[in-house]
């Protein structure tokens, strides 16, 4: 079964950039798309951006839109998302996730990597 794993968080001062990578291991892995969510303290999770893993094509929405960019290496099983001109208030877990098909539901989750914007 795959499994994903997300890293690259980390503390980061107010304006700066950050990329996160997210690792699909223990099986193929060729979804229909891997997207980013995030989470703050006392917040629902936020739909950041996504990914069509075969074609490449990007869905950015939210606050983040307009800074933030999604790639994929397919050979490498891997996503990332980096992040620019960050804001305190994009301290968050990050996460990511997949779907296997336009119709189904993201199920599979990393464990999460910290965000934390502050001076």
């Amino acid at each position: 079964q795959v499994q994903l794993t997300d890293s690259g968080g980390g503390l980061v001062q107010p304006g700066g950039s950050l990329t996160l990578s997210c690792v699909a291991s223990g099986g193929t892995f060729s979804p229909y798309a891997v997207a980013w969510f995030r989470q703050a303290p006392g917040k629902e999770r936020e739909f950041v951006g996504a990914i069509d893993w075969r074609r490449g094509v990007t869905d950015y929405e939210g606050s983040m839109k307009g800074r933030i960019t999604i790639s994929r290496i397919r050979d490498a099983n891997t996503a990332y998302l980096k992040m620019n001109d960050l804001k305190p208030d994009d301290t968050a877990v990050y996460v990511c996730t997949f779907r296997d098909s336009v119709v189904s539901q993201y199920a599979s989750w990393g464990q999460g990597t910290q965000v934390t914007v502050s001076s």
